[in-house]
């Protein structure tokens, strides 16, 4: 018989709340061994389970792993509902607030009829499912001529990294990623990683030269963007959109 949503919500939190009590049974076995290790007026003493549940200090493990899985499940909810793990694309008028307004943003300007930006896209969806911290994004260069100028997106596929909304570094085509096709998506993931993108983004300051001082965070980020602010590398070249 199928469990309705209710059903389904009370065994999971039961589920839950049984795991978290043997890891602190676990935890508070593991700390008791430790000290009899440090006390040899203690050793030889066989710790009882049954006993442990009614320990105090148990009692205050368990409340605060609860708490820290409660609190890990509340951020990837909120992380979910913003557009992390997944790869998404959006619109043109929907770039800069999705920019602006998340901590770190890979964002892959792609054609539809390229082949090379659907190898990319592959590699995008699976990365965006690994790291909940970074929003994966595409967008379609011919339908946003506005921030494809912008940014001087010249050939695609690009990959353009933003932190706090300023782009940070970008990828052009497949030579960072070592020139081939059948690149792994870990040559993709190291490239993410080593431009900080990947592996505990924070939010952090808005690169130097920005906006007016009046100016907060996310305007100095906006207008950075429209500006056309980026990063440009030997990689870049004069094409239109030419695999």
């Amino acid at each position: 018989m199928a469990l309705d949503k209710k059903q389904l919500g009370s065994a999971l939190n039961t589920i839950a709340y049984g795991q978290a009590m043997m890891a602190a049974v676990r935890d508070y076995a593991k700390e008791l061994n430790e000290n009899e290790q440090q006390g040899p007026c203690c050793q030889g003493t066989d710790i009882n389970v049954d006993e442990l549940l009614d320990d105090p200090e148990l009692e205050r493990l368990h409340r605060d792993r609860l708490a820290a899985m409660r609190q890990e499940a509340e951020r990837r909810a909120a992380l979910q509902r913003a557009g992390h793990g997944t790869y998404t694309e959006i619109s043109e008028g929907e770039f800069l607030e999705t920019v602006t307004k998340t901590d770190a943003v890979v964002c892959h300007f792609f054609h539809k009829d390229f082949e090379r930006c659907k190898i990319v896209d592959k590699h995008m969806a699976e990365l965006a499912r690994k790291y909940m911290e970074a929003r994966f994004i595409k967008l379609s260069a011919p339908d946003s001529p506005f921030f494809t100028v912008k940014l001087g997106i010249k050939v695609l596929p690009a990959v353009v990294l933003f932190k706090g909304g300023v782009s940070v570094a970008r990828l052009v085509g497949f030579q960072q990623l070592g020139g081939r096709d059948d690149f792994s998506t870990a040559a993709l993931e190291a490239q993410l990683t080593a431009a900080g993108i990947l592996g505990g983004v924070r939010r952090g300051a808005a690169a130097a030269g920005g906006g007016e001082e009046s100016e907060g965070e996310e305007d100095q980020a906006a207008a950075s963007i429209r500006r056309g602010i980026v990063h440009k590398g030997s990689d870049d070249e004069s094409s239109d959109f030419d695999e």
